[in-house]
């Protein structure tokens, strides 16, 4: 179903999608449904009001409010913002309009005090005085149009008409206007998102949404035409939940673009009452599942796409978003569980959902289909030196992608042992020109190099690769998921595929590559560590060290392969990768079917050992 409404969007105007049965109620009149009085959006009064009821007797809810008035504090003297680019982007500045305006409007809402409401107005006024937001990078507008049209509709009573008036011009001007044109298909540089299947899809019409319908009152044919483009234009992305919630961008990316899917979704329905179905597409009820599955037993996240380094995520206030939205009590006790150790946002109030004792069984391996097919292996739940393994199948010409099919990470003993070394630093020249020869295919992170995949003929992997899981058992005592990633290497080899396999016990992992070479072909075999390497005297085994703690990798085919260490280290102005090894295996030529076996086998606690299992073909798993 997904593929065949993919291929109405690509071959089709985009008025012909709104026929499909979940846009059928697509506005054609905005303002017939629009909610008269103001604040209209994400917090209405009636929400604000019975959070503060439920605050007397619920002292989490309380303490999350007490964290976003000191955050509030903080704001309240906080230098002016300023017009100014990082790069090409002015993201920095709209993101820290949108974090001031959030905590500074809630804590003037909650508490009454007029010294929050006088900081936040100062913020809108002078953002709406910029020559521009930056309509070449239109993410840099859609923030800060979110951010003012929440500014405006939260603090409508208090501001003068005069001041209204001054910040709507502003946000038509810079934002309501230009984004008029980009949904007519009017690109003019705005980067062609309203066809993206990708994050830039939701943050710019969630932003755009909010700030039409903050003004929808007063100029109706914003908000007509913005949200009713918008609805139509929102399932491009939407439908890459389907069908079971992953993200092909990366957890990283899909914070950013769930959490603006739950400002844009969330901003309909608390003004006009509908979201038009838009919730109720294919695997968004179930996304919450991706973002807790990829979270390793170390707190960091399976880091594939351009994540930052090491990614630990953090808070996802969009998970309580889901929470109530499709009633999933899990979602709001792994968020309320972050939440522990680090301040909760404004959106943790406005979308609170109490934690409750009951907790959703949650499976110790997980397969999610999809574009990028992802796959999880662990030991238990909620014990930190739990066995963790997650890998990726996927298309490397995905939006923030890397040649890495087949990737995967390895956590242990509270350890990561095998890891991505995640994005590099986005204003590096020509670093998103993804086409086949672009000059992003340069950079050491996004290459093969880097990542935990067989390599052939010292090329990485191809582009254009496409690799899909052909085998998977979630339910065996010895679970396992099989990659072929052919596509990947098409001048090199007839076929490639990878197998990662669980021991029976959870105590141990195989990962199994066979390589059907075309022709003789140089094979190395990496991963990335920040372990300590010893290699043993025969060079089979590599004992990898971090803080006293231990993981044998030992090499069980084929015979004559020995490993090496090499260094991860890069210079400027790429990231330097200071403290990470690479250990490999290098043959010079392949020239029959090669099989390489590799066992990963932590030194545990309790001295329970890892017995080494025989190298069977991977058609006999």
């Amino acid at each position: 179903m997904k593929n065949i409404l993919l291929l109405l969007l690509v071959t089709f105007p985009l008025f012909l999608f709104a026929q499909h049965p979940l846009l059928r109620r697509a506005p054609k009149a905005i303002l017939s449904e629009l909610r008269a009085d103001h604040p209209r959006l994400i917090l209405t009064n009636d929400r604000l009001n019975a959070l503060k009821i439920l605050s007397k007797s619920d002292t989490l809810l309380q303490r999350y409010v007490d964290n976003v008035i000191t955050t509030a504090n903080s704001y309240l003297e906080a230098p002016a913002l300023e017009h100014k680019l990082i790069g090409p982007r002015l993201l920095h500045v709209s993101r820290v309009c949108r974090a001031r305006i959030y905590a500074l409007g809630l804590a003037y809402r909650w508490t009454g005090d007029s010294r929050y409401a006088e900081a936040a107005k100062q913020n809108l006024l002078q953002v709406v005085s910029f020559q521009d937001w930056n309509i070449s990078h239109f993410l840099d507008v859609a923030e800060m149009a979110h951010a003012v049209g929440v500014g405006l509709d939260w603090l409508y009573a208090y501001l003068k008409a005069d001041e209204r008036l001054t910040i709507k011009k502003g946000l038509i001007k810079h934002a309501l206007e230009p984004g008029k044109n980009g949904l007519s298909g009017e690109d003019l540089g705005y980067n062609g998102w309203p066809k993206d299947e990708h994050n830039w899809n939701q943050v710019c019409n969630g932003g755009l949404i909010i700030g039409a319908l903050a003004i929808g009152e007063s100029d109706p044919e914003y908000a007509d035409f913005i949200v009713s483009k918008a609805v139509a234009s929102l399932p491009y992305a939407l439908l890459n939940y389907g069908p079971d919630g992953a993200w092909m961008e990366g957890p990283a990316y899909w914070n950013y673009a769930t959490m603006y899917t739950a400002y844009g979704l969330e901003a309909m329905r608390t003004a006009l009452g509908t979201d038009f179905g838009l919730s109720e597409i294919e695997g968004m009820a179930e996304t919450g599942d991706f973002m807790m599955y990829c979270e390793g037993p170390t707190g960091y996240m399976f880091n594939f796409a351009d994540s930052a380094e090491r990614n630990s995520m953090g808070s996802s206030p969009c998970m309580l978003w889901l929470a109530n939205r499709y009633g999933n009590e899990s979602y709001a006790n792994h968020e309320h569980a972050v939440l522990k150790s680090i301040p909760a946002t404004p959106e943790h109030v406005i979308w609170y959902y109490p934690p409750t004792a009951l907790r959703k069984p949650k499976e110790l391996v997980k397969y999610f289909d999809g574009d990028v097919e992802v796959m999880m292996f662990r030991s238990e739940w909620d014990n930190p030196n739990a066995l963790f393994l997650a890998i990726k199948a996927g298309y490397n010409a995905v939006n923030h992608g890397h040649l890495d099919l087949g990737n995967f990470e390895l956590d242990a003993l509270g350890e990561r042992w095998v890891r991505d070394l995640g994005s590099d630093y986005y204003n590096l020249p020509g670093y998103f020109d993804k086409r086949k020869r672009g000059e992003r295919w340069q950079y050491f992170r996004m290459l093969s190099d880097s990542h935990n995949v067989p390599m052939l003929g010292d090329q990485s992997q191809d582009v254009l690769g496409n690799a899909k899981f052909i085998k998977v058992a979630t339910a065996s005592e010895t679970p396992y998921g099989i990659i072929d990633l052919s596509t990947a290497y098409p001048t090199e080899a007839w076929q490639v595929k990878r197998g990662v396999l669980m021991l029976k016990g959870h105590r141990g992992i195989l990962i199994q590559d066979e390589i059907k070479p075309k022709h003789p072909t140089r094979l190395k075999w990496g991963i990335t560590t920040d372990a300590q390497i010893n290699i043993s005297e025969n060079g089979t085994l590599a004992m990898l060290e971090i803080k006293g703690k231990k993981l044998k990798v030992r090499l069980l085919s084929p015979g004559h392969a020995r490993f090496t260490q090499q260094s991860a280290v890069q210079f400027p102005p790429q990231k330097r990768n200071e403290g990470v090894s690479r250990l490999e295996i290098t043959w010079d030529e392949i020239n029959t079917e090669t099989t390489i076996s590799v066992l990963f086998a932590p030194v545990w606690m309790d001295d329970t050992q890892v017995s080494t299992p025989l190298v069977k073909p991977l058609q006999e798993w």
